[in-house]
């Protein structure tokens, strides 16, 4: 008898959440956001809209209603940008193309990541903004006077999020904003904010050459149906490919705007079994991993350490390439990924952009999370497989899936998971 398919519940995309939240800010008009993803980084950037000046209503249903601005902020404001990336990056820009005085500031953590090629670009837009020594990062402060406009490059090598922001803000200044991201990293996030902006009204098109041009113009109010996070669901789909279970994404098909569903592909080399139609993903895993591949994940590195955390579990060596941006997100993930790997026994080697994770039989460990989510929930994966697999801060996936630990367990319970029963890897 095959393995029934079991319907995984994941929330929304935080990369489509929080740049539908800003766009609908700027916009003209009420918004509706439906099935937005709801945990720290998402409502982190929404109280960072509304201290801008932006209303945002939220409803039991789980629509947030977004009162846009018809432009960009004006005034003075402090922005907390708490752990979220995102907001420290989306939010100056969006800042500088209108007029005041605003500081953007945010955890230690946050703190420790680069900011300058964006205060850089900013600048040559026409904006005061000035970041921290040594990093170069937050706190920021931002003297805005509108946005020029005109043609730049920008180096988009540590982050894609730095073009992304000025993307969005690109109807906002005066003139067309023609920019090039060089040594761009994650593209497919870049097309998932032309495809938004378009949506909210906005033009923005890409030329051969990689230059995109932003035609000034505002945007205008729309309505949204938020995605499941695609490397939310990596978890889930890498957890039926080790376990021999059958798990169905519903909402994440082949319509979808986001890079990281490709994740899967991965898998499929890997052995498993996988379906995508028009309105949902399917994987099906055997229990076991083929290993003995080298493949570059640059443009879905969030999703690296999924593969990374299950790969002891294949027949040969993996090596994953084109990562080396991933040492600049929450935390160092690949320094991240091999400390909790040879914790567990599992040899791995390493450069500057790559990581081989060689096959092995892993043993139980505490997995030192270093608060980043995507650490955390690879290694649960792992623990599905492995007796003994604990985290020492389980609850750091609120960053993006606070319900994770229970859905895991639902999916997957103690002796099912094609291995000698364990709990999943929560305390």
């Amino acid at each position: 008898m095959s393995e029934p398919v079991r319907t995984a519940r994941i929330p929304g995309s935080k990369s489509i959440t929080n740049r539908a939240l800003l766009l609908a800010a700027a916009a003209d008009g009420v918004s509706l956001l439906r099935a937005p993803l709801v945990s720290e980084d998402t409502v982190a950037f929404r109280e960072a809209l509304t201290g801008l000046g932006v209303r945002i209503d939220t409803a039991e249903d789980g629509v947030w209603k977004v009162t846009g601005t018809g432009g960009a902020p004006h005034g003075t404001a402090a922005v907390w940008c708490e752990d979220a990336g995102t907001a420290a990056r989306f939010l100056p820009p969006f800042a500088a193309a209108g007029e005041g005085e605003f500081g953007f500031d945010g955890t230690e953590q946050l703190r420790a990541r680069p900011l300058r090629p964006l205060a850089d670009a900013l600048a040559l837009l026409g904006a005061d903004a000035r970041v921290t020594e040594p990093v170069g990062g937050l706190p920021l402060t931002v003297a805005a006077r509108g946005l020029a406009g005109g043609e730049l490059t920008v180096d988009a090598s540590l982050s894609s999020q730095y073009l992304t922001g000025l993307l969005m803000a690109g109807p906002l200044m005066r003139q067309p904003l023609v920019v090039r991201g060089a040594g761009l990293v994650s593209r497919p996030y870049i097309t998932m904010t032309q495809a938004l902006m378009r949506h909210f009204g906005a033009y923005a098109d890409e030329f051969g050459d990689g230059t995109i041009q932003v035609l000034p113009g505002g945007y205008r109010a729309a309505e949204l149906d938020i995605e499941p996070d695609a490397s939310t669901a990596s978890y889930v789909f890498a957890a039926a490919a080790v376990t021999g279970r059958s798990i169905t994404v519903p909402g994440l098909g082949t319509g979808s705007v986001q890079g990281d569903l490709d994740f899967v592909r991965v898998l499929a080399r890997a052995g498993a079994r996988v379906e995508i139609t028009d309105r949902a993903t399917t994987v099906t895993g055997t229990g076991r991993l083929r290993g003995g591949f080298d493949i570059d994940m640059g443009d879905i590195s969030d999703t690296f350490m999924t593969l990374a955390a299950v790969a002891p579990l294949a027949d040969a060596p993996i090596t994953v390439r084109g990562i080396g941006h991933a040492r600049l997100k929450e935390s160092d993930r690949i320094a991240a990924v091999e400390e909790n790997l040879r914790a567990c026994g599992i040899r791995t080697e390493s450069g500057p952009d790559r990581l081989t994770v060689h096959p092995g039989r892993p043993t139980g460990a505490r997995i030192a999370c270093r608060r980043d989510h995507r650490i955390a929930m690879a290694f649960s994966v792992l623990g599905l497989r492995v007796p003994g697999i604990t985290l020492d801060d389980p609850s750091c996936v609120g960053k993006t899936f606070p319900g994770f630990h229970a859905e895991l367990e639902r999916l997957f319970p103690a002796g099912t998971r094609g291995a000698p029963a364990t709990s999943a890897a929560r305390h």
